[in-house]
């Protein structure tokens, strides 16, 4: 009857002990071949000062062995033997004593793949088998790539260290064999590509280039690798001035260029220059100073801005933390010609005429005489002409010496690359005086001078003849007219050019589009002096002028 009554209560007991055996573990844990996997675990017993004391053992066993045949996968006993496919990988973490059972899995092999399930041993009396909760491991082939880290940022002729390694590998194990390729490792030992660190000197051309490590698992024939770009810091390179049309790049220009622009075109540079991070371009006029203003923040600048006629120089500077260095570009300004003359004067020797053009380039200038161009230095027949330049000017003298013929057609020409310009004088015949033939009328105001000895020369004759008279008793002769002296002045006169000498004539005419010409008329002609004897008649002196006219 007693034991009747204990019977319940010893079952009591057991179910109460059976709820005392807890285990806290992950029950799918998932491993990549070759690496190391931590299996977090603890566990708890009923433990009374009846039971036995003896030493604490703990066991993980592959599901489905027994504990009594089969060998455990790890365990803390030292008198039991493991699996050899487990030995010297599956290891117990943590003090058993504290209720850690805690399993590290190192180099996962396919072959794990399976459930365990975790034991408890103390004395004879604790002998339990964890079966209601067990670990289920999943070994996968290996995804997991290196990781390749800068210990220092790379700029370029600076030394720097790059450090390979691979994430989940296992610590203290059989080593892993490392080897590195790529362009920037061309110049370093091959010996020393075989290390989980290498030490190189990036250059600016190693921007952007691959580089690869691959991780050997020694022993296990698995291979994993990694390709990354590397980025490099490098002063501005390769600093250039390219002329744009419609975002196309015509020319590149090198420093210190010397670019011509026609007058009032449109024009768009472009600024480059290769380095990283990208460099901060802008544009001054001529060589800027600390703190100028840029003329363009960015690397485009369209023209003309800001520049006078005769050009100038531009800058364009690439702003860096390594560096800043600038480009020179100087401009010049191309204009067609513009014309100062013809102008002409009696000198001693004949008609000389004188004619100046101011363009850029600098303008080639010659004489066209009748209907015919006239060529060169040196005489020709009576012609002399003589060419000469300064700067964007140039200059041509003619002398016209004998007999002129009785009408004569003038022209200065003036040409360049851009265009053309002339201007024509025709010089009309007058009357004959004495029988000398016809007189060529002067240019620019130059003949009054002329015209003035003449008269004077004849005023004096007919003074002296009178005087002749009265001695020899004739009646004195006196004039019907006085001379009349004027000035000739060749087209409208305006101020000269700022950067014309100081002693230069006004221009001749206004400016006229390329190719055009300018026409000068004159017509001048002495009229017939007569002189008349007669005793008993007053003798009269008479000298005439027509008038002298010009036009346009």
């Amino acid at each position: 009857m007693l034991a009747l009554l204990l019977l319940p209560l010893l079952w009591g007991g057991s179910l109460q002990e059976e709820r005392d055996y807890k285990l806290q573990v992950e029950e799918l844990v998932t491993a990549q071949e070759g690496l190391c996997v931590l299996v977090p675990c603890s566990f708890s017993y009923p433990w009374s000062v009846w039971y036995s004391s003896g030493q604490l053992y703990i066991y993980w066993f592959r599901d489905g062995d027994n504990t009594y045949y089969n060998n455990a996968v790890a365990t803390n006993n030292p008198r039991k033997a493991v699996k050899t496919q487990t030995k010297g990988r599956f290891h117990l973490l943590g003090d058993a004593r504290n209720g850690n059972c805690s399993l590290s899995i190192r180099y996962a092999k396919l072959e794990d793949t399976g459930s365990y399930f975790f034991r408890v041993e103390r004395g004879n009396d604790v002998k339990y088998n964890y079966v209601d909760k067990k670990l289920n491991l999943q070994v996968t082939a290996l995804t997991e790539k290196p990781n390749i880290r800068s210990l220092e940022p790379l700029e370029s002729g600076r030394p720097a260290r790059l450090s390979c390694s691979l994430p989940g590998s296992c610590e203290g194990g059989p080593s892993l064999t490392f080897s590195w390729t790529g362009d920037a490792l061309n110049s370093l030992d091959p010996e020393t590509l075989h290390s989980s660190v290498v030490t190189l000197t990036p250059r600016p051309q190693d921007h952007g280039t691959n580089l690869t490590c691959q991780v050997t698992l020694q022993g296990m024939r698995v291979t994993t690798e990694r390709t990354v770009q590397l980025n490099v810091s490098y002063a501005p390179r390769n600093l250039t001035i390219s002329i744009l049309r419609n975002g196309t790049a015509l020319q590149i220009l090198q420093n210190s260029s010397s670019l011509p622009v026609l007058e009032g075109q449109t024009l768009e540079l472009l600024c480059a220059a290769d380095s990283n991070p990208p460099a901060h371009l802008s544009w001054f006029l001529g060589s800027p100073a600390l703190n100028a203003t840029p003329i363009s923040n960015t690397g485009i600048l369209d023209l003309p801005q800001g520049l006078s006629a005769e050009g100038g120089e531009l800058t364009c500077q690439a702003q860096h933390p390594l560096g800043s260095p600038r480009i020179f570009l100087n401009l010049s300004v191309h204009y067609p010609p513009q014309l100062l003359g013809p102008s002409c004067s009696w000198e001693a020797e004949g008609l000389r005429c004188s004619c100046r053009s101011r363009a850029q380039p600098a303008p080639s200038l010659r004489w066209w005489l009748w209907e015919g161009p006239w060529e060169g230095n040196g005489s020709h027949g009576s012609f002399t002409a003589t060419p000469s330049s300064a700067g964007p000017w140039a200059n041509s003298s003619l002398s016209l010496r004998g007999g002129l013929g009785s009408s004569l057609r003038l022209s200065c020409e003036a040409r360049n690359a851009h265009g053309s310009r002339s201007a024509t004088v025709l010089l009309l015949p007058g009357k004959s005086v004495l029988g000398a033939g016809v007189v060529p009328a002067a240019l620019a105001g130059a003949g009054a001078t002329a015209l003035f000895s003449v008269c004077v020369c004849v005023i004096f004759f007919c003074v002296m003849k009178t005087r002749r008279k009265q001695a020899a008793g004739r009646p004195e002769g006196r004039d019907d007219e006085d001379p009349v002296m004027g000035t000739v002045a060749w087209g409208p006169r305006e101020k000269p050019w700022p950067d014309s000498p100081a002693d230069q004539e006004s221009p001749a005419g206004g400016t006229h589009p390329s190719g055009e010409q300018e026409l000068h008329y004159a017509s001048l002609s002495f009229q017939e002096m007569k002189v008349r004897e007669a005793e008993d008649q007053k003798a009269t002196c008479t000298t005439e002028y027509s008038e002298i006219k010009t036009s346009k």
